[in-house]
């Protein structure tokens, strides 16, 4: 049943998308973060939805005038720059036929972010696509939370299977990222019960994301409160909020969750960590070894640990989106990386300031001070995670060269018309 379900949902909405392209970013979005299709348990489970929806989506790219150019930024340049370099590594790789595969699906990834600076050309289209987000990704936040009240936060929490985010780790992390969005959400919304509503699917989030017991996730969790707390122009009632929220987890988690946020000091007897820190100092020494291209997509392989990691046995992926772009795509790669997060940061700043003193562009302001908290959440829990190459970052700098892109429109209308903008953008 679950099969017919998602492919007529899916089939359904391919004509929309030959129409109004821009619903395809929606759809791909959907597919790409929750999965639909691999919850079901027959022959959706292999269907290429995400194909059909990016090849429809193209075909009406080229043939619909509702689309706007790309606009040269320094962040749009350094992302297709690492576009590029991500090119040029495979070609150079040191085992192209393993890399190519990687590229493939790099690619395809970058292409749809790249369509979807092109087609969402107004703030309703965005908020539009902030929603789909939210809730693909928070559905596992909220079904999570649901089983974590259930059972007492005795077991972990799981991600959509053969997905960028199966793992208990990666879905916490994901999940940081998307609760600073529904925050977002929630200060757009007038009706109070959607108000209510939103707040519940982040509390319950924030439930699933405690009972993933990941270790990366709790300091990154760590790290977003401050920032969130440091963005928010209600510090007294939000510290209030976090103060309780953080006291009646405290009160809720089972023993066995704080004997393993402790391991986090004693990391040199934690088999898990050594291992991430041998698949650190395995990057390092072959990105010495082959400095500006790296090994290419999928470098760490048992085959290559032999010849640079310290403790040839002792195999792990990379564990952190820096050593991941280090080994991978070399000190280019890992440098133009860091560049573009940097830049997206500092992004989200001009907004901040351009929209400081106009109320109509208060929502802007909102989601850029919303972004640069899951920026932080990404960059710091990243930090243990292989999740380089992952949808949802690069959906939040389109996000945030979007939101800079309506800023100024609409200054600039104003300033030419003396005429104030609409609430609705």
């Amino acid at each position: 049943m679950r099969d017919i379900v998602v492919t007529l949902i899916i089939f359904g909405a391919i004509p929309f998308v030959l129409i109004r392209p821009y619903i395809g970013t929606y759809l791909w979005a959907w597919i790409s973060y929750m999965n639909p299709h691999r919850l079901a348990y027959g022959f959706a489970v292999t269907m290429p939805f995400a194909m059909v929806t990016g090849i429809t989506m193209i075909i009406g790219f080229l043939f619909t005038k509702d689309k706007q150019k790309l606009h040269m930024t320094p962040v749009t340049v350094v992302w297709l720059a690492l576009v590029t370099w991500f090119f040029v590594t495979t070609i150079f790789s040191i085992d192209f036929a393993v890399s190519y595969p990687g590229l493939i699906r790099t690619a395809k990834i970058q292409l749809v972010t790249l369509l979807t600076m092109l087609l969402i050309n107004s703030r309703k289209k965005l908020d539009g696509l902030i929603w789909i987000i939210c809730l693909s990704l928070g559905f596992f936040g909220i079904k999570g939370g649901l089983f974590v009240l259930l059972t007492g936060g005795s077991y972990r929490v799981w991600g959509p299977p053969d997905s960028f985010v199966a793992g208990n780790n990666e879905i916490a992390l994901a999940l940081l990222m998307i609760v600073p969005f529904f925050w977002y959400l929630r200060e757009q919304v007038q009706r109070r019960w959607i108000k209510h509503l939103i707040l519940v699917c982040i509390l319950l989030c924030i439930l699933s994301i405690i009972s993933s017991y990941s270790r990366g996730a709790f300091l990154a969790a760590a790290s977003l409160l401050i920032v969130f707390w440091l963005k928010s122009d209600k510090k007294v009632i939000i510290g209030g909020f976090l103060i309780i929220l953080i006291a009646g987890i405290g009160t809720f988690m089972p023993e066995k969750y704080f004997h393993r946020m402790d391991t986090i000091e004693s990391y040199q007897s934690d088999d898990s960590a050594m291992g991430r820190i041998n698949a650190w100092h395995f990057a390092y020494n072959l990105a010495l070894d082959h400095p500006f291209t790296g090994g290419g997509f999928y470098t760490f392989t048992r085959k290559l640990f032999l010849l640079y990691a310290p403790d040839p046995n002792n195999f792990h992926d990379a564990h952190s989106i820096y050593f991941q772009m280090l080994g991978e795509q070399g000190f280019v790669g890992l440098i133009l990386f860091l560049i573009l997060w940097w830049l997206t940061y500092r992004l989200c700043n001009s907004i901040k300031k351009k929209t400081s003193n106009i109320e109509e562009l208060k929502w802007a302001g909102n989601l850029a001070a919303m972004s640069q908290v899951s920026i932080v959440a990404y960059c710091v829990g990243g930090a243990f995670l292989g999740l380089g190459y992952f949808d949802l970052p690069y959906g939040i700098m389109a996000i945030c060269v979007l939101t800079n892109i309506f800023v100024d429109e609409k200054i600039m209308k104003k300033n030419e018309t003396g005429i104030g903008v609409t609430a609705d953008g």
